[in-house]
């Protein structure tokens, strides 16, 4: 049975409509990819979640901070400062130490996530916040510590990983009227191909973000983003697909799944020997169950609360999958250590 006949026969994607071609050029290439390890389904303490296949944990473990609070000199159309609005605001250092000390107490924190909204160039200054991640790596050695980098220059990026960065992300926008329309940002594609650069030259683990459909939701720059990233040693890919109900009604476009599944599949090539991974952010509903399905049979490596169906995917290909409480961009390993330094705390029962 091939896997268009296979996955019509999965109760939560009964109803899901798929690409037969784009389906049948998936099987073709799973068959002649070697065996990857398990697909890892990622539900870190970001947001409750739970599906009728895998439970997440409400205990804390791993949180998201803004240094910005909901602030955003940019407010991009995608967005509009509401992807910071759900992170734990972290406005002055000392307020974010104490904050992460007593979690670490109280809730057994295995390592959080920095980010925050950026100035008119696209960057975000986590100069001052270097102090604290210094000292809690020097207090709390396991503590596993990701970054949202913005925009970068090597200097910037030396001393990010001097505080004690493990892992750093930044979205690569490979589109010039993407960069102008959509984040009214006066910077070049060349800008963040050499942020890759900065980043790539340091030990951190960098991982790209690449948002599919980030231009309205038209597919416009993605298959230079992954140019780019192909060319530059990064530690992982994660895809992430832009979500209109964030945007000014009418303005973007939901992109089409099998546009979405295409890139996967692209992407999986142009990036054969590193992690692919599907992030937090796209749409919901049946477009996300169909996108995760598509995700898992391109052969990407993890999935970021994955929809309904999603495992069962997973089992119809026969590929095993993993859980783990971190964000996906970062790989426990089965002793439960994170790659690099860290360890994830389990879920309370």
């Amino acid at each position: 049975m091939g896997w268009s006949e296979a996955i019509a026969a999965i109760e939560p994607l009964e109803d899901a409509v798929f690409d037969a071609a784009l389906l049948a050029e998936m099987e073709r290439a799973a068959a002649g990819r070697s065996q990857r390890g398990p697909i890892r389904f990622s539900t870190p303490t970001f947001k409750e979640y739970e599906t009728s296949e895998l439970s997440g944990c409400s205990k804390g473990t791993f949180p998201a901070f803004s240094i910005t609070g909901s602030a955003c000199a940019l407010n991009c159309d995608h967005c509009r400062t509401e992807i910071l609005k759900p992170m734990i605001p972290a406005l002055r250092p000392e307020e974010f130490d104490r904050r992460v000390r007593d979690m670490i107490a109280l809730r057994g924190l295995s390592g959080f996530l920095l980010s925050g909204g950026s100035d008119k160039r696209n960057e975000i200054r986590y100069e001052r916040f270097y102090p604290v991640i210094e000292g809690l790596k020097r207090d709390f050695p396991h503590l596993k510590i990701a970054i949202h980098s913005a925009l970068i220059d090597r200097v910037r990026a030396r001393a990010m990983e001097a505080a004690g960065v493990d892992t750093v992300m930044m979205d690569v926008i490979g589109a010039q009227e993407t960069i102008a329309q959509v984040y009214h940002l006066d910077r070049r594609v060349e800008d963040f191909e050499e942020t890759l650069a900065a980043l790539t030259e340091t030990g951190m683990e960098v991982v790209p973000h690449i948002v599919v459909g980030l231009h309205y939701g038209r597919i416009l720059g993605e298959a230079r983003a992954l140019d780019m990233v192909a060319r530059h040693p990064v530690h992982s890919l994660v895809f992430v697909v832009i979500m209109p109900f964030y945007a000014a009604p009418g303005t973007f476009e939901t992109p089409d799944t099998a546009e979405v599944g295409r890139i996967f599949l692209e992407g999986r090539a142009r990036v054969a020997d590193r992690d692919v991974l599907l992030g937090c952010a796209r749409p919901a509903g049946m477009h996300k169950r169909v996108t995760d399905a598509y995700a898992v049979m391109a052969g990407l490596d993890g999935i970021a609360f994955p929809a309904e169906g999603a495992v069962e995917v997973a089992r119809m290909i026969g590929r095993p999958h993993t859980q783990q409480m971190a964000c996906c961009s970062m790989k426990e390993t089965r002793d439960g250590l994170i790659e690099g330094r860290g360890r994830i705390a389990p879920c309370a029962a």
